[in-house]
C-alpha cells in the first residue's frame, strides 16, 4: 500500500515539473513578444533555455521513471522503508496484543479441589447450574446476575474458585488481570477489553475472569488516570451490552472492595457478591485433609489445624508443600511433625504477617471477638473483621449509636478484661469515629462527635464489666471452636 503510495507521489511531481516548467515558458515568450523593446542583453533567452532544458529533463524523468527510481537509493521514509518504519510504528503500540493473545482455557479444577468454600459453593452452584442448563431459567423468563464479585484477603483461593466454577460447568475460562489493561497508550486498555468480551461471546457459554479488579475499577475521580477510566468505561459498557441469557458469565475478585466505582456494583452489573474469609478451624481441617491425601502422613491434622489460626489456603498449601521438600531433603517418605514445624518457620501467613499465632495472640483475639458477639448476638467467627451492618434507607440517631458501639466494643472489653489497650481491628475504630463524625457534621444530631464517643466507652465499660463472665465464656468458645453461631 505504501509503495503504491510513493509511486503516485512521484507521477504528480514531475507532472507538476513540467506543467510549471510550460507555464514559465509561455510566460516568458508573450514578454518577448509585446516587449521586445525592452530586452537588453541575453538574459531572457538564457531564462528561456533554462526553462526548455528543464522541460525536457522532465520529460525524461517522466519516461523513465522505473529505471530511475531503481537506480537511486530511497530514503527511509520512502517506499518500502517508509512502509516498515510505520509498520514498526504499529508493532510497537500493539504489541501487548501480539503478546498477550485472548485465548480460552479448559479448567480441570473441581468443587472437590477446594476444600473449605461450604460457605459459598451453593451460591456458585447456581451459577454453574445455569451455564450447564440455561433453558431451565430461560423458560421462566429467570436472568441471572451478569457479574459475580469475589472479595476477600489475599490468598483465600478466589482464583481458584473461579476456576473451579467453570470446570464444573465445563466452559471455556478467559482469565485476565486487572493490570493487564493498564496500558501506557490510551485507548489501548479499551480495545483489550472489547476484545476480550468479543472473544467470550464467540465461545459462549464461557467465563469471564478478571482477577484484581481494582486495579481497573477504581472510583473515578481518586488519582485520575485518562486510560484508566477509559479502560473502566469500556467494560461498564460491555457489561451493557450483553443480556443475562447470552452465555458469558464473568466473576472478578478484589480484596478491596470500598474503592470499587459505585457504577460497577450496581444491579445489572456485578451485583452478587460472595464474601471470602480466612478458613476457621473446620475448613482448615478440610483443606489440609486435601492436600496431604494419597500421602504418606504421621501427623495429627486435628492438632495442626488447631495451631494454623490465621492461615489463609495458600498459606496451608506451601506449608504441606515445605513439609514435603524437607521430608525430601532428609531422605525420608512420610511427613513428620518435625518436617512441619520446620515448614511452619519459613511460612508467613495472614493479614498480619505473623511467622504464627501464639496462645497470647489468640487469646486477644478471642476476647475482641466475644465482646462482639456478646453486644451483637450475631454469628462471630475468630478472624471476622467488620461488623455486618444492616443497609438502613433512614438511619435513626439511636441505630447509629449501635453501630458505634458495636465497633467500639471488642476494643473497650480488652481495656476491661486485659487492663490495657490493644489495637486488633483499626478499621472498626475508624468506622465507629466516622459514624460519630457524620451524625455531627452531616446529620447535625449532635455537638460534639468526641463527647459521643467518650460516653459510648463508658456505657460499654459498665455493661461488660456486668457481663464479664458470660464474654469469658464466649471467648473460650471462640478459642476452641473459633466461630459463635447465636
Amino acid at each position: 500500500m505504501f509503495k503504491k503510495l510513493n509511486n503516485e507521489d512521484t507521477n504528480k511531481n514531475l507532472k507538476l515539473m513540467m506543467l510549471s516548467a510550460s507555464v514559465l515558458i509561455a510566460l516568458f515568450l508573450y514578454t518577448l513578444i509585446k516587449s521586445d523593446s525592452a530586452i537588453q542583453g541575453g538574459s531572457y533567452y538564457i531564462g528561456i533555455g533554462f526553462l526548455l532544458v528543464l522541460l525536457l529533463i522532465s520529460f525524461y524523468l517522466q519516461k523513465y521513471k522505473e529505471k530511475i527510481q531503481k537506480i537511486v537509493p530511497k530514503n527511509k521514509y520512502q517506499g518500502d522503508n517508509f512502509e516498515q518504519a510505520v509498520v514498526n510504528s504499529d508493532l510497537e503500540q500493539n504489541q501487548y496484543i501480539q503478546n498477550e493473545n485472548i485465548n480460552p482455557i479448559s479448567s480441570n479444577i473441581t468443587f472437590k479441589d477446594v476444600a473449605g468454600i461450604s460457605s459459598v459453593k451453593q451460591e456458585l452452584e447456581e451459577v454453574v447450574d445455569f451455564l450447564n442448563n440455561p433453558q431451565k431459567y430461560i423458560k421462566y423468563n429467570v436472568s441471572l446476575p451478569k457479574g459475580v464479585l469475589l472479595v476477600g484477603p489475599p490468598g483465600v483461593g478466589k482464583t481458584l474458585i473461579a476456576k473451579a466454577v467453570a470446570g464444573e460447568a465445563n466452559v471455556p475460562f478467559f482469565y485476565q488481570s486487572g493490570a493487564s489493561f493498564v496500558q501506557i497508550y490510551v485507548g489501548m486498555g479499551a480495545k483489550r477489553v472489547k476484545e476480550l468480551f468479543q472473544v467470550a461471546k464467540a465461545h459462549a457459554p464461557s467465563i469471564i475472569f478478571i482477577d484484581e479488579i481494582d486495579a481497573i475499577g477504581k472510583t473515578r475521580g481518586i488519582g485520575s488516570n485518562e486510560e484508566r477510566e477509559a479502560t473502566l468505561n469500556e467494560l461498564l459498557t460491555q457489561m451493557d451490552g450483553f443480556d443475562s441469557n447470552s452465555g458469558v458469565m464473568v466473576i472478578a475478585a478484589t480484596n478491596k472492595i470500598e474503592i470499587l466505582d459505585d457504577a460497577l456494583l450496581r444491579a445489572g452489573r456485578f451485583d452478587r457478591r460472595v464474601f471470602l474469609k480466612l478458613p476457621s478451624l473446620s475448613d482448615r481441617k478440610k483443606i489440609i485433609e486435601l492436600y496431604t491425601k494419597a500421602k504418606n502422613i504421621n501427623i495429627d491434622i486435628e492438632e495442626l489445624a488447631h495451631n494454623t489460626s490465621g492461615f489463609n489456603s495458600a498459606s496451608i498449601a506451601t506449608l504441606i508443600n515445605e513439609a514435603l521438600l524437607n521430608m525430601i531433603k532428609n531422605k525420608n517418605k512420610t511427613i513428620s511433625e518435625e518436617d512441619i514445624a520446620y515448614a511452619k518457620q519459613k511460612v508467613q501467613y495472614g493479614k498480619h504477617e505473623l511467622s504464627i499465632m501464639c496462645n497470647e495472640e489468640k487469646e486477644v483475639l478471642a476476647t475482641y471477638q466475644a465482646a462482639k458477639a456478646f453486644f451483637t448476638k450475631q454469628k462471630v467467627a475468630l478472624f471476622d473483621e467488620g461488623i455486618i451492618n444492616d443497609d438502613c434507607l433512614y438511619p435513626s440517631k439511636s441505630k447509629l449509636i449501635e453501630q458505634i458501639k458495636f465497633n467500639l466494643a471488642g476494643s473497650i472489653a480488652l481495656e476491661v478484661i486485659k487492663k490495657e489497650q490493644y489495637v486488633v481491628f483499626k478499621s472498626e475504630i475508624n468506622e465507629a469515629y466516622k459514624i460519630a463524625s457524620n451524625m455531627k457534621d452531616e446529620y447535625k444530631m449532635i455537638r460534639d462527635a468526641n463527647e459521643l464517643i467518650v460516653n459510648i466507652k463508658e456505657e460499654l465499660k459498665k455493661d461488660i464489666n456486668a457481663n464479664i463472665q458470660e464474654i469469658l465464656s464466649l471467648k473460650q468458645t471462640l478459642i476452641k471452636e473459633e466461630v459463635i453461631v447465636f
